[in-house]
């Protein structure tokens, strides 16, 4: 028994050696670098795969052809959306075959028991979390993982565009930044809690926080969704609306569709926002397109 185990043990590290690489790799083929965060959708056309949203309960689907395809529920969480997309990129660029991948919580076997799952997972962590961006993002804001509060990592997740608990993992499992203990105690604080606590009232709008350490890439978002920005942000254009000034930064709310410059007069912090229709459906490329006037 402990024999087997411990060949398990090998096979995984082998496995998650070469999804590590595989992620290193797709970064720098579609023009990327090891420390930013990315458009995963943007890396999935630039390695000529298709991506599409549709309104079909599952997580994900891989489409091996010509062109291969990727196939997103539109139903799930934004940051879900982006973590099932770099998922089935892995499963593409590792060369598995065609799959379909149905809601985590109706699934019979653990992801991680079944190779190409596990490998197609630790690709889509280093795709999106690469080690030298961690290690940037909690330098630039003076943290360590160790010691981060929840808050604090939550707005590391915003950045990088993944859920609280998937970076919470990633620093466990992936990286061996932060202990086993530590990270059972960091999953006790969910998404709802931590906004209600950033925000001083519950809420069931998804929230994006860009803080003064956020790096100038876009910030997408849906109509709908809250975004906490630096103190004194401003907006040119009618996609984000400001509702409340807060103790840490000035809080919008995503109205429209398109994209709208965010900067603030007095500082060179600046970003774009990117709106995406309510749980969209089409092609990724298409879905910041603003409303048609004459709808």
């Amino acid at each position: 028994m402990k024999a087997l185990a411990k060949t398990m043990m090998h096979n995984r590290r082998a496995l998650a050696d070469k999804a590590m690489k595989a992620a290193i790799t797709a970064r720098l083929k579609a023009g990327k670098d090891l420390v930013s965060p990315i458009c995963i959708y943007s890396v999935a056309d630039a390695h000529g795969v298709r991506v599409t949203f549709n309104d079909i309960n599952m997580e994900g689907m891989y489409q091996r052809g010509a062109p291969p395809r990727i196939h997103l529920s539109s139903l799930r969480p934004l940051a879900r959306r982006a973590y099932n997309c770099a998922h089935e990129l892995g499963h593409h660029l590792l060369g598995h075959g065609s799959s379909i991948d149905e809601l985590r919580e109706n699934q019979l076997v653990r992801p991680w028991d079944v190779p190409d799952e596990y490998s197609a997972d630790t690709f889509a962590a280093y795709a999106l979390m690469p080690t030298l961006g961690l290690r940037n993002a909690f330098a630039k804001r003076g943290l360590k993982p160790e010691t981060a509060t929840p808050v604090e990592l939550y707005r590391i997740a915003c950045q990088f565009g993944v859920g609280y608990a998937t970076l919470v993992t990633h620093l466990m499992w992936g990286e061996a930044m932060i202990s086993r203990a530590r990270a059972d105690a960091l999953r006790k604080f969910t998404p709802r809690t931590l906004r209600a606590h950033i925000l001083g009232s519950l809420t069931p709008n998804p929230l994006i926080v860009a803080d003064e350490a956020w790096g100038g890439h876009a910030i997408d978002a849906e109509v709908g969704h809250l975004l906490l920005l630096p103190p004194g942000t401003r907006a040119q254009g009618d996609a984000v609306v400001p509702v409340a000034d807060l103790a840490d930064g000035r809080l919008f709310e995503a109205k429209r569709p398109g994209l709208v410059r965010l900067d603030r007069s007095d500082t060179d912090w600046a970003a774009f926002g990117r709106i995406a229709r309510t749980a969209y459906v089409g092609r990724a490329d298409y879905r910041h397109l603003e409303d048609d006037a004459d709808d």
